[in-house]
């Protein structure tokens, strides 16, 4: 005689949470499997990488994490770069990038004695999802219809490009900017805190904050967006630029201000430059690198049919390319800010090098 087994309250909700917890994780495969990359990639990672969870975003009956990854020195006045990957949903391929080197670091670091050495010298943070809500939902604004990129408290000093530059008339349109009276979003928020906890009383820190969808080049931008003048460090990123194109002169990047291209609301780095520089007496470079989506599609026209086909390289070795090709610069960025005093302009040559960036970018806006 079969025997019936009923279930006590305590095992019916331990079977529910069960169940529950299963769909979330075919949720995660089937629509986030960055996600479920990242945990898996940080469950295996060294004793000396630790990980913090800053906030969680609802969406669709999950509280997906914001992960901080952090590596590398220790003291308060060492070097620092921030990676930042993922702030636009769509464009997986920055998220992509930012893990493909973190996944590189973690394998070195059992055998790399060259990498432990200069991981000595040099913070490492990385936020590889910031939006997880938007990625989840393979769209473009955070999951309240907010362009995180569009969504700091500053505003433009002259005419921005319609719509594209930021617009408040509705989340249902792209690069809403979101309500100015409610504050930053959660998302911005974490970063925010990232920010002023890793980024004050340090000599030199930069972020790199990866990104795809204009142009047929990869470029490297750099403040400002809401303005055409140059920035107060101008200087320095002239000097990082003539460093990396003298270490790898056949690179393909291209160096600009993103306000040679539109002007925006919003912008985020413009925002934290400028809060940071307030605070600090430090250099601190914000670098946003723009993968040329563009290149991809005229490769691929059919990738127009697919929404991520406007933002990412569908094709596998096509994919497999894009992840490998931007591990040097990175890898420079890491080295860069390591060796920080052997290469940041002071006196005569700031004033030099100052000159020839405002020469080189900004003729025109003279």
């Amino acid at each position: 005689m079969t025997e019936l087994r009923t279930l006590t309250p305590h095992t019916a909700i331990a079977a529910e949470q069960a169940s529950r917890d299963s769909r979330q994780r075919r949720a995660l495969r089937t629509f986030l499997p960055e996600m479920v990359q990242l945990e898996r990639m940080l469950a295996e990672a060294p004793t000396q990488v630790t990980t913090q969870v800053l906030d969680r975003i609802p969406v669709a009956d999950l509280a997906l994490p914001i992960y901080r990854v952090d590596l590398g020195c220790e003291r308060p006045d060492a070097p620092a770069l921030l990676l930042v990957g993922g702030v636009h949903g769509l464009e997986r391929i920055g998220s992509q990038v930012v893990m493909a080197w973190l996944s590189s670091v973690l394998a070195r670091l059992r055998w790399d004695d060259g990498l432990r050495q200069l991981l000595q010298s040099v913070r490492i943070t990385l936020l590889p999802i910031l939006n997880p809500g938007g990625m989840f939902l393979n769209q473009r604004s955070n999951p309240n219809g907010v362009d995180l990129m569009r969504n700091a408290p500053i505003v433009a000093q002259e005419r921005s490009a319609f719509l594209l530059g930021g617009q408040r008339l509705s989340p249902r349109l792209p690069w809403y900017t979101g309500d100015p009276e409610q504050g930053m979003e959660a998302e911005n928020r974490a970063l925010e805190s990232v920010i002023q906890d890793l980024i004050p009383g340090r000599p030199f820190s930069a972020a790199l904050d990866c990104h795809s969808g204009f142009g047929w080049k990869d470029q490297i931008w750099f403040p400002y967006a809401y303005r055409r003048r140059p920035m107060r460090r101008i200087a320095s990123v002239m000097a990082l630029k003539l460093i990396w194109e003298q270490a790898y002169p056949n690179h393909d990047y291209r160096f600009e201000p993103q306000s040679l291209h539109y002007l925006t609301h919003g912008d985020l780095w413009d925002y934290f430059y400028k809060q940071v520089n307030r605070e600090s007496d430090g250099v601190f470079l914000p670098l946003t690198l723009e993968m040329g989506s563009w290149r991809w599609v005229r490769k691929r026209p059919r990738q127009l049919l697919r929404l991520d086909g406007l933002f990412n390289p569908l094709v596998p070795h096509r994919h497999q390319r894009v992840l490998r090709s931007h591990l040097t610069w990175i890898d420079f960025l890491v080295n860069a800010a390591a060796s920080h005093e052997n290469w940041l302009p002071v006196r005569e040559e700031e004033s030099m090098l100052r000159e020839a960036a405002i020469m080189h970018w900004y003729r025109d806006a003279r």
